[in-house]
Protein backbone atom coordinates (compact mmCIF):
# COMPACT_ATOMS: atom_id res chain seq x y z
CA UNK A 1 0.00 0.00 0.00
CA UNK A 2 0.93 3.63 -0.49
CA UNK A 3 0.12 5.21 2.87
CA UNK A 4 0.00 8.91 3.74
CA UNK A 5 0.19 10.16 7.33
CA UNK A 6 -1.06 13.67 8.09
CA UNK A 7 0.41 14.54 11.48
CA UNK A 8 1.56 17.83 12.91
CA UNK A 9 3.86 15.83 15.25
CA UNK A 10 6.78 13.66 14.13
CA UNK A 11 10.31 12.88 15.36
CA UNK A 12 12.26 14.76 16.70
CA UNK A 13 9.27 16.56 18.26
CA UNK A 14 8.50 15.84 21.88
CA UNK A 15 5.22 14.78 23.41
CA UNK A 16 3.45 11.47 23.02
CA UNK A 17 2.22 11.53 19.43
CA UNK A 18 5.54 12.19 17.68
CA UNK A 19 7.41 9.02 18.73
CA UNK A 20 4.26 6.91 18.34
CA UNK A 21 3.67 7.96 14.74
CA UNK A 22 7.38 7.72 13.96
CA UNK A 23 7.56 4.14 15.25
CA UNK A 24 4.37 3.19 13.42
CA UNK A 25 5.49 4.66 10.09
CA UNK A 26 8.87 2.92 10.29
CA UNK A 27 7.24 -0.40 11.25
CA UNK A 28 4.88 -0.13 8.27
CA UNK A 29 7.86 0.48 5.97
CA UNK A 30 9.41 -2.69 7.39
CA UNK A 31 6.22 -4.51 6.37
CA UNK A 32 6.83 -3.47 2.75
CA UNK A 33 4.58 -0.42 2.45
CA UNK A 34 5.42 2.96 0.94
CA UNK A 35 4.89 5.58 3.66
CA UNK A 36 4.85 9.37 3.35
CA UNK A 37 4.35 11.80 6.24
CA UNK A 38 3.21 15.40 5.88
CA UNK A 39 4.30 16.99 9.13
CA UNK A 40 5.95 20.17 10.41
CA UNK A 41 9.44 21.31 11.21
CA UNK A 42 10.22 20.32 14.82
CA UNK A 43 8.56 22.76 17.24
CA UNK A 44 6.75 20.83 19.99
CA UNK A 45 6.26 21.18 22.93
CA UNK A 46 7.95 24.59 23.31
CA UNK A 47 6.48 26.14 20.16
CA UNK A 48 9.95 27.32 19.19
CA UNK A 49 11.52 26.27 15.89
CA UNK A 50 15.25 25.65 16.00
CA UNK A 51 17.62 27.65 13.78
CA UNK A 52 18.29 24.61 11.58
CA UNK A 53 14.64 24.47 10.52
CA UNK A 54 13.72 28.14 10.24
CA UNK A 55 12.68 29.70 6.95
CA UNK A 56 9.63 29.24 4.75
CA UNK A 57 10.69 26.44 2.44
CA UNK A 58 9.10 22.98 2.58
CA UNK A 59 11.75 20.41 3.45
CA UNK A 60 11.71 16.87 2.04
CA UNK A 61 13.82 14.00 3.36
CA UNK A 62 13.82 10.21 3.64
CA UNK A 63 14.18 9.10 7.26
CA UNK A 64 14.51 5.38 7.99
CA UNK A 65 12.64 4.58 4.80
CA UNK A 66 9.83 7.08 5.45
CA UNK A 67 9.36 10.00 3.05
CA UNK A 68 9.01 13.05 5.29
CA UNK A 69 7.59 16.37 4.06
CA UNK A 70 8.08 19.12 6.67
CA UNK A 71 5.86 22.20 6.62
CA UNK A 72 7.49 25.46 7.83
CA UNK A 73 6.13 27.02 11.02
CA UNK A 74 6.62 30.29 12.90
CA UNK A 75 8.12 30.17 16.39
CA UNK A 76 5.50 31.06 18.99
CA UNK A 77 4.71 31.20 22.69
CA UNK A 78 2.34 28.24 23.13
CA UNK A 79 0.72 29.83 26.15
CA UNK A 80 -1.08 32.12 23.74
CA UNK A 81 -4.02 30.24 22.24
CA UNK A 82 -4.18 32.60 19.27
CA UNK A 83 -0.54 31.84 18.41
CA UNK A 84 -1.18 28.10 18.59
CA UNK A 85 -4.20 28.48 16.33
CA UNK A 86 -2.01 30.38 13.86
CA UNK A 87 0.37 27.40 13.73
CA UNK A 88 -2.57 25.06 13.15
CA UNK A 89 -3.95 27.21 10.32
CA UNK A 90 -0.57 27.46 8.57
CA UNK A 91 -0.05 23.71 8.88
CA UNK A 92 -3.53 22.88 7.61
CA UNK A 93 -3.24 25.08 4.53
CA UNK A 94 0.25 23.91 3.53
CA UNK A 95 -0.46 20.28 4.42
CA UNK A 96 -3.52 20.39 2.18
CA UNK A 97 -1.51 21.80 -0.72
CA UNK A 98 1.26 19.24 -0.20
CA UNK A 99 -1.14 16.27 0.03
CA UNK A 100 -2.94 17.31 -3.16
CA UNK A 101 0.31 16.71 -5.01
CA UNK A 102 0.59 13.15 -3.71
CA UNK A 103 -0.96 9.92 -4.92
CA UNK A 104 -1.73 7.35 -2.25
CA UNK A 105 -4.09 4.49 -1.50
CA UNK A 106 -5.12 5.41 2.04
CA UNK A 107 -4.27 8.04 4.63
CA UNK A 108 -4.11 8.30 8.41
CA UNK A 109 -4.68 11.43 10.45
CA UNK A 110 -4.97 12.03 14.17
CA UNK A 111 -7.34 14.11 16.27
CA UNK A 112 -7.99 16.90 16.97
CA UNK A 113 -9.80 18.50 14.05
CA UNK A 114 -8.33 21.84 15.18
CA UNK A 115 -5.01 20.59 13.83
CA UNK A 116 -5.98 18.59 10.74
CA UNK A 117 -9.54 19.46 9.67
CA UNK A 118 -8.78 21.02 6.27
CA UNK A 119 -6.35 18.40 4.86
CA UNK A 120 -8.50 15.62 6.32
CA UNK A 121 -11.74 16.85 4.77
CA UNK A 122 -10.18 17.72 1.41
CA UNK A 123 -8.72 14.24 1.06
CA UNK A 124 -11.59 12.29 2.63
CA UNK A 125 -14.65 14.21 1.45
CA UNK A 126 -13.52 15.83 -1.82
CA UNK A 127 -10.87 13.44 -3.14
CA UNK A 128 -12.77 10.51 -1.53
CA UNK A 129 -9.59 8.81 -0.38
CA UNK A 130 -9.92 5.97 2.15
CA UNK A 131 -9.02 7.25 5.60
CA UNK A 132 -8.37 6.32 9.21
CA UNK A 133 -8.98 8.97 11.87
CA UNK A 134 -6.91 8.16 14.97
CA UNK A 135 -8.58 9.53 18.11
CA UNK A 136 -6.05 10.29 20.87
CA UNK A 137 -8.28 12.48 23.04
CA UNK A 138 -12.00 13.17 23.05
CA UNK A 139 -12.68 16.67 21.72
CA UNK A 140 -14.10 19.12 22.57
CA UNK A 141 -14.34 17.48 26.03
CA UNK A 142 -10.63 18.00 26.79
CA UNK A 143 -10.72 21.68 25.80
CA UNK A 144 -13.83 22.30 27.89
CA UNK A 145 -12.25 20.60 30.89
CA UNK A 146 -9.17 22.83 30.60
CA UNK A 147 -11.25 25.97 30.14
CA UNK A 148 -9.78 26.56 26.67
CA UNK A 149 -13.11 26.28 24.85
CA UNK A 150 -15.53 28.81 26.33
CA UNK A 151 -18.91 29.97 25.13
CA UNK A 152 -21.62 28.09 23.29
CA UNK A 153 -20.49 29.26 19.85
CA UNK A 154 -16.89 28.07 20.17
CA UNK A 155 -17.89 24.78 21.75
CA UNK A 156 -20.47 24.20 19.00
CA UNK A 157 -17.89 25.08 16.33
CA UNK A 158 -15.22 22.73 17.67
CA UNK A 159 -17.82 19.98 18.13
CA UNK A 160 -18.91 20.38 14.52
CA UNK A 161 -15.30 20.25 13.27
CA UNK A 162 -14.67 17.02 15.19
CA UNK A 163 -17.96 15.42 14.16
CA UNK A 164 -17.31 16.16 10.49
CA UNK A 165 -13.97 14.31 10.61
CA UNK A 166 -15.54 11.40 12.47
CA UNK A 167 -18.38 11.27 9.95
CA UNK A 168 -16.18 11.36 6.85
CA UNK A 169 -13.57 8.89 8.08
CA UNK A 170 -13.69 5.43 6.54
CA UNK A 171 -12.51 3.93 9.84
CA UNK A 172 -11.79 5.33 13.28
CA UNK A 173 -9.01 4.09 15.54
CA UNK A 174 -9.27 4.61 19.29
CA UNK A 175 -6.59 3.88 21.88
CA UNK A 176 -9.04 3.20 24.69
CA UNK A 177 -12.29 1.26 24.94
CA UNK A 178 -13.67 4.08 27.09
CA UNK A 179 -13.67 6.30 23.96
CA UNK A 180 -16.21 4.12 22.18
CA UNK A 181 -19.31 5.19 24.11
CA UNK A 182 -18.46 8.89 23.72
CA UNK A 183 -17.96 8.52 19.97
CA UNK A 184 -21.25 6.68 19.67
CA UNK A 185 -22.86 9.69 21.34
CA UNK A 186 -21.46 11.68 18.40
CA UNK A 187 -23.39 9.37 16.07
CA UNK A 188 -20.45 7.15 15.05
CA UNK A 189 -21.56 3.53 14.40
CA UNK A 190 -19.75 0.95 16.49
CA UNK A 191 -18.65 -1.09 13.46
CA UNK A 192 -16.65 1.89 12.26
CA UNK A 193 -14.60 2.08 15.49
CA UNK A 194 -11.52 -0.08 16.02
CA UNK A 195 -9.49 -0.37 19.24
CA UNK A 196 -5.71 -0.42 18.82
CA UNK A 197 -3.76 0.26 21.99
CA UNK A 198 -0.68 2.46 21.91
CA UNK A 199 2.76 0.89 21.63
CA UNK A 200 6.20 1.37 23.09
CA UNK A 201 9.64 1.43 21.49
CA UNK A 202 11.38 -1.92 21.60
CA UNK A 203 14.75 -0.52 22.74
CA UNK A 204 13.15 0.96 25.86
CA UNK A 205 12.46 -2.58 27.06
CA UNK A 206 16.15 -3.08 27.74
CA UNK A 207 16.65 -3.10 31.48
CA UNK A 208 18.84 -0.12 32.34
CA UNK A 209 20.40 0.61 35.74
CA UNK A 210 19.29 3.58 37.80
CA UNK A 211 22.80 5.04 37.65
CA UNK A 212 23.34 6.05 34.02
CA UNK A 213 24.59 9.03 32.05
CA UNK A 214 21.32 10.96 32.51
CA UNK A 215 21.09 10.39 36.27
CA UNK A 216 24.78 11.24 36.66
CA UNK A 217 24.45 14.46 34.68
CA UNK A 218 21.61 15.69 36.90
CA UNK A 219 22.88 14.31 40.24
CA UNK A 220 20.11 11.76 40.68
CA UNK A 221 22.18 8.69 41.57
CA UNK A 222 21.94 8.96 45.34
CA UNK A 223 18.36 10.22 45.76
CA UNK A 224 14.93 8.60 45.74
CA UNK A 225 13.51 9.97 42.49
CA UNK A 226 9.82 10.58 41.84
CA UNK A 227 9.85 11.31 38.11
CA UNK A 228 7.28 13.00 35.90
CA UNK A 229 8.38 13.13 32.25
CA UNK A 230 6.34 14.51 29.39
CA UNK A 231 4.15 17.45 28.52
CA UNK A 232 3.56 19.92 31.33
CA UNK A 233 0.17 21.30 30.42
CA UNK A 234 -3.07 22.11 32.15
CA UNK A 235 -4.67 18.68 32.01
CA UNK A 236 -1.95 16.93 34.04
CA UNK A 237 -2.64 18.76 37.30
CA UNK A 238 1.03 18.91 38.28
CA UNK A 239 0.31 21.47 40.98
CA UNK A 240 -0.78 18.47 43.07
CA UNK A 241 2.75 17.06 42.77
CA UNK A 242 4.21 20.33 44.03
CA UNK A 243 1.83 20.19 47.00
CA UNK A 244 3.08 16.67 47.76
CA UNK A 245 6.65 17.93 47.48
CA UNK A 246 5.84 20.58 50.07
CA UNK A 247 4.39 17.91 52.40
CA UNK A 248 7.54 15.78 52.02
CA UNK A 249 10.01 18.66 52.13
CA UNK A 250 11.72 17.27 55.24
CA UNK A 251 12.41 13.91 53.52
CA UNK A 252 15.93 14.79 52.45
CA UNK A 253 16.48 11.84 50.10
CA UNK A 254 13.31 12.34 48.02
CA UNK A 255 13.58 14.30 44.78
CA UNK A 256 10.62 15.32 42.63
CA UNK A 257 11.96 15.39 39.07
CA UNK A 258 10.07 17.10 36.24
CA UNK A 259 11.45 16.35 32.78
CA UNK A 260 10.08 18.07 29.68
CA UNK A 261 8.32 21.25 28.62
CA UNK A 262 4.85 22.66 28.18
CA UNK A 263 2.56 25.61 28.75
CA UNK A 264 2.39 25.09 32.54
CA UNK A 265 6.13 24.68 33.12
CA UNK A 266 7.01 28.30 33.84
CA UNK A 267 4.16 28.60 36.36
CA UNK A 268 5.27 25.38 38.07
CA UNK A 269 8.85 26.65 38.26
CA UNK A 270 7.69 29.97 39.69
CA UNK A 271 5.61 28.24 42.37
CA UNK A 272 8.61 26.06 43.23
CA UNK A 273 10.83 29.13 43.68
CA UNK A 274 8.16 30.97 45.66
CA UNK A 275 7.69 28.06 48.07
CA UNK A 276 11.42 27.34 48.34
CA UNK A 277 11.02 23.68 47.37
CA UNK A 278 14.63 22.52 47.22
CA UNK A 279 13.43 18.92 46.67
CA UNK A 280 12.01 19.75 43.22
CA UNK A 281 14.16 19.61 40.07
CA UNK A 282 13.22 20.76 36.56
CA UNK A 283 15.13 19.22 33.66
CA UNK A 284 14.80 20.22 29.98
CA UNK A 285 13.04 18.13 27.36
CA UNK A 286 15.07 15.02 26.48
CA UNK A 287 15.32 13.49 23.00
CA UNK A 288 13.64 10.18 22.22
CA UNK A 289 16.81 8.09 22.48
CA UNK A 290 17.46 9.44 25.99
CA UNK A 291 14.06 8.50 27.45
CA UNK A 292 15.01 4.94 28.51
CA UNK A 293 17.68 6.49 30.77
CA UNK A 294 15.18 9.06 32.07
CA UNK A 295 12.73 6.34 33.15
CA UNK A 296 15.56 4.17 34.48
CA UNK A 297 16.60 6.99 36.81
CA UNK A 298 13.15 6.85 38.46
CA UNK A 299 12.44 4.97 41.65
CA UNK A 300 8.78 5.86 41.11
CA UNK A 301 7.28 7.19 37.86
CA UNK A 302 4.19 9.41 37.86
CA UNK A 303 1.17 9.13 35.57
CA UNK A 304 -1.17 11.91 36.62
CA UNK A 305 -4.25 13.74 35.28
CA UNK A 306 -6.88 16.09 36.65
CA UNK A 307 -10.22 14.74 37.83
CA UNK A 308 -12.40 13.91 34.83
CA UNK A 309 -9.53 14.01 32.33
CA UNK A 310 -8.73 10.31 32.68
CA UNK A 311 -11.86 9.25 30.82
CA UNK A 312 -10.79 11.05 27.66
CA UNK A 313 -7.11 10.11 27.54
CA UNK A 314 -4.65 7.26 28.04
CA UNK A 315 -1.13 8.71 28.48
CA UNK A 316 1.24 6.75 26.26
CA UNK A 317 4.04 7.27 28.80
CA UNK A 318 2.30 4.53 30.81
CA UNK A 319 3.58 1.93 28.35
CA UNK A 320 7.10 3.37 28.34
CA UNK A 321 7.29 3.26 32.13
CA UNK A 322 6.05 -0.32 32.16
CA UNK A 323 8.60 -1.32 29.53
CA UNK A 324 11.34 0.29 31.61
CA UNK A 325 10.51 -1.92 34.62
CA UNK A 326 9.70 0.99 36.90
CA UNK A 327 6.80 1.11 39.36
CA UNK A 328 3.97 3.48 38.46
CA UNK A 329 2.32 5.86 40.88
CA UNK A 330 -1.02 6.46 39.20
CA UNK A 331 -3.29 9.41 39.92
CA UNK A 332 -6.15 9.28 37.41
CA UNK A 333 -9.89 8.65 37.52
CA UNK A 334 -10.90 5.30 38.96
CA UNK A 335 -12.35 3.01 36.25
CA UNK A 336 -10.65 5.04 33.50
CA UNK A 337 -8.79 3.11 30.82
CA UNK A 338 -5.38 3.97 32.31
CA UNK A 339 -6.57 2.77 35.73
CA UNK A 340 -7.80 -0.48 34.18
CA UNK A 341 -4.53 -1.01 32.29
CA UNK A 342 -2.26 -0.52 35.29
CA UNK A 343 -4.49 -2.65 37.50
CA UNK A 344 -4.69 -5.43 34.93
CA UNK A 345 -0.91 -5.41 34.56
CA UNK A 346 -0.44 -5.09 38.35
CA UNK A 347 2.17 -2.47 37.56
CA UNK A 348 1.48 0.33 39.99
CA UNK A 349 -0.13 1.95 43.02
CA UNK A 350 -3.20 4.21 42.64
CA UNK A 351 -4.38 7.32 44.46
CA UNK A 352 -7.35 9.51 43.59
CA UNK A 353 -6.62 12.61 41.45
CA UNK A 354 -5.84 15.98 43.04
CA UNK A 355 -5.18 14.49 46.49
CA UNK A 356 -1.70 15.66 47.44
CA UNK A 357 -1.81 14.09 50.91
CA UNK A 358 -2.59 10.61 49.58
CA UNK A 359 0.00 11.06 46.85
CA UNK A 360 2.65 11.90 49.45
CA UNK A 361 1.64 8.90 51.57
CA UNK A 362 1.92 6.58 48.54
CA UNK A 363 5.39 7.94 47.75
CA UNK A 364 6.52 7.17 51.30
CA UNK A 365 5.04 3.66 51.09
CA UNK A 366 6.92 2.92 47.88
CA UNK A 367 10.11 4.47 49.24
CA UNK A 368 10.07 2.15 52.24
CA UNK A 369 9.20 -1.01 50.28
CA UNK A 370 11.84 -1.75 47.64
CA UNK A 371 10.47 -5.27 47.08
CA UNK A 372 7.06 -3.82 46.19
CA UNK A 373 8.60 -1.34 43.75
CA UNK A 374 10.57 -4.07 42.02
CA UNK A 375 7.55 -6.37 41.86
CA UNK A 376 5.35 -3.69 40.26
CA UNK A 377 8.10 -2.76 37.80
CA UNK A 378 8.67 -6.38 36.79
CA UNK A 379 4.95 -6.89 36.19
CA UNK A 380 4.78 -3.82 33.97
CA UNK A 381 7.77 -4.84 31.91
CA UNK A 382 6.34 -8.30 31.20
CA UNK A 383 2.99 -6.78 30.21
CA UNK A 384 4.54 -4.26 27.78
CA UNK A 385 6.66 -6.92 26.12
CA UNK A 386 3.66 -9.15 25.55
CA UNK A 387 1.06 -6.61 24.43
CA UNK A 388 2.49 -3.31 23.16
CA UNK A 389 5.22 -3.63 20.53
CA UNK A 390 5.36 -1.37 17.42
CA UNK A 391 5.34 -4.49 15.24
CA UNK A 392 2.06 -5.64 16.79
CA UNK A 393 0.54 -2.18 16.26
CA UNK A 394 1.74 -2.07 12.64
CA UNK A 395 0.12 -5.45 11.99
CA UNK A 396 -3.18 -4.19 13.36
CA UNK A 397 -2.96 -0.92 11.40
CA UNK A 398 -2.10 -2.88 8.27
CA UNK A 399 -5.38 -4.76 8.59
CA UNK A 400 -7.35 -1.60 9.47
CA UNK A 401 -5.96 0.32 6.49
CA UNK A 402 -6.92 -2.55 4.16
CA UNK A 403 -10.42 -2.52 5.62
CA UNK A 404 -10.64 1.24 5.06
CA UNK A 405 -9.78 0.75 1.38
CA UNK A 406 -12.29 -2.07 1.03
CA UNK A 407 -15.06 -0.06 2.69
CA UNK A 408 -14.61 2.75 0.14
CA UNK A 409 -14.76 0.33 -2.78
CA UNK A 410 -17.99 -1.36 -1.70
Amino acid sequence: MRILFISIYYYPDGGAAAPLFTMLCEALVQRGHSVTVVTTVPHYPSGKVSEAYRGWSIKKTVENGVQVIRIPMPSINRKRLAARLLQFVIYQILATVSSLRLDFDVFVSHSSALEVWLPFMVNAAIRRKPSVYSVHDIYPDVGIKLGIFKGKFLISLFTWLEKSCLSCASKIRVLSSSFITRLQAFGVPENKIHLIYDWVEGDSKKFLPKCNSFSSEYNLNDTFNVVYAGNMGGVQGLETVLESAAILHQEKLIRFVFVGDGTAKSDLMEKTRHQGLSNVVFIPYQPRDKMPEVWASADVALVILLKGAGFGALPSKTYSIMASARSILLSVDEESETWKLVNQAKAGMWVSPEDSTKLAEAILTLKEDKALREHLGHNGRIWAEQHHSPQSAAEQFDKLLSEAITSCQS
